[in-house]
């Protein structure tokens, strides 16, 4: 795959737009007080990473609620695989003969690092004559149960591809929504992650990831993880 341009994020939070080459945008309201923090919306476009790489950003919720901007960071594919479930992990694309590959991530992990929620994508195509031949992604989600049958729940998961064969490009999106029930909230109401990827594969043989995440609650220093390869 060829390096594409350089990331280009909106930061807007409360109303305020940051500057600089590197942004989210982000949709926050005041919330409670104290920690635990309100709801908060994260979108962010990465650019395609050099063949046997990976690219990967993270987003944590700062002490005031905020969020902060981890660096665009460039990997190999091999150390982008930790903590990604098996069988959705990216491995190297293949450019022969016409043929390509990309997996994505998407995920919020807790102030201890442990994931609560993901969505990951893989993705195949073939392209020819300034087309793509033929296309398939698949989507899988994963998400953190506790003890006595508590913990985060799926509540639904979809996934499309709106071309799969002669096509410009080849547009996949991904959704999983997930709600939570456990040690830190009895009732099943305060929490509830959404997550969306998108990518989109084009004839040239390059690829376009996409996200975003809509949280109900957050809390100090979750972070969101998001990358492809």
């Amino acid at each position: 795959m060829r390096t594409r341009y350089p990331l280009f994020v909106m930061l807007a939070a409360a109303g305020l737009v940051a500057s600089g080459p590197t942004a989210v945008a982000v949709e926050k309201d005041a919330g409670p007080a104290a920690r635990p923090c309100g709801p908060l919306r994260l979108t962010s476009s990465l650019p395609e990473p050099p063949a046997g790489m990976a690219v990967q950003q993270d987003v944590s919720v700062g002490a005031d609620c905020a969020p902060r901007l981890g660096a665009v960071r460039l990997m190999p594919v091999d150390r982008a695989r930790q903590g990604i479930p098996e069988g959705r992990r990216p491995t190297a694309a293949i450019t022969t003969d016409g043929s390509h590959h990309v997996s994505s991530w998407n995920e919020m992990y807790d102030c201890c690092n442990i994931r609560m929620t993901g969505l990951y994508t893989t993705s195949d195509w073939t392209t020819g004559g300034s087309r793509v031949v033929g296309a398939a992604t698949d989507a899988t989600e994963q998400h953190n149960r506790e003890p006595w049958n508590a913990g985060w729940s799926a509540a639904s998961a979809a996934h499309g591809t709106d071309c799969t064969a002669g096509c410009a490009d080849s547009r996949s999106e991904a959704h999983a929504d997930f709600t939570y029930r456990g040690i830190f909230d009895a009732t099943g109401n305060w929490y509830a992650n959404s997550h969306h990827s998108y990518v989109d594969l084009h004839a040239d043989g390059t690829v376009t990831c996409r996200f975003d995440v809509v949280l109900r609650h957050t809390f100090v220093g979750w972070n969101w993880r998001h990358g492809c390869a």
